[in-house]
């Protein structure tokens, strides 16, 4: 179990709901979750280059609240003015960052993006996102030596810590990744293929994303040798490169 109740401010013990600023939370053995906003949130559609990555950006953070919300934080960076944020939280971002310029440049995911429909390319980066994320989990145990059940109530605790300094899109996604566990879909094949097809209903235009399951169950061997020679490259890139790790305070 996660930690208890984390605030006391306006809480109604009738409806285990607590008012914290202009957000509501819910508090539930699993400890307080974002519930919803005063004001209905206008969620903006995401966009092509959307990262979904939330789980290896996770386990590439370091064990504390501020550097997982600094490395998921820039998933949510449109609009906001990040330095408002502490040095460790910029910290995060700088590393969440880095991750995402190695992952991007790397010649194995550069390899498994043309495996894609010429038709689906532009989306291949978000489908590879969700479909790493999936062979993380399946193959966690090359990669840490944490129990993975254990590591997810351990990141979504300390996400927790930070959900009311968030901003509120960030708030939004973060509070349903926990209540929902978007990472117990993500280790099954079925849930990865439910989570292309919210995000193409998401796309403001006609497009075939959803098919992009097809691509990866074509490729799925291939994708996954992919993965498996880029993952360990990027691991002991960040250890070596990571601003987080470079920082001396």
């Amino acid at each position: 179990m996660l930690s208890a109740t984390m605030f006391q401010l306006n809480l109604n013990l009738a409806s285990g709901n607590l008012r914290f600023g202009e957000a509501t939370f819910k508090v539930s053995d699993r400890g307080v979750i974002l519930l919803d906003t005063y004001k209905p949130l206008q969620l903006k559609k995401r966009p092509l280059n959307y990262k979904m990555n939330y789980l290896a950006h996770l386990f590439l953070a370091r064990p504390t609240a501020d550097s997982h919300f600094g490395n998921l934080l820039g998933d949510f960076r449109r609009g906001v003015d990040t330095n408002r944020f502490g040095n460790a939280v910029q910290l995060g971002l700088k590393n969440h960052y880095e991750v995402d310029r190695f992952t991007d440049s790397h010649e194995s995911v550069l390899a498994a993006k043309v495996l894609f429909d010429k038709s689906r390319r532009r989306f291949a980066p978000v489908a590879l996102d969700i479909y790493f994320d999936h062979l993380l989990i399946k193959h966690w145990t090359k990669f840490s030596t944490q129990c993975f059940d254990d590591f997810r109530e351990q990141s979504f605790a300390l996400l927790e810590q930070r959900l009311p300094t968030m901003p509120r899109t960030m708030q939004h996604s973060v509070g349903h990744m926990i209540t929902h566990d978007w990472f117990e879909d993500y280790a099954n094949e079925e849930g990865i293929a439910k989570a292309i097809s919210v995000v193409a209903k998401r796309i403001r235009f006609p497009n075939t994303f959803h098919n992009a399951v097809d691509d990866i169950g074509k490729h799925q061997q291939e994708i996954e040798a992919r993965f498996l020679a880029f993952f360990p490259d990027l691991i002991a890139h960040i250890n070596d490169n990571s601003p987080e790790n470079m920082d001396k305070s």
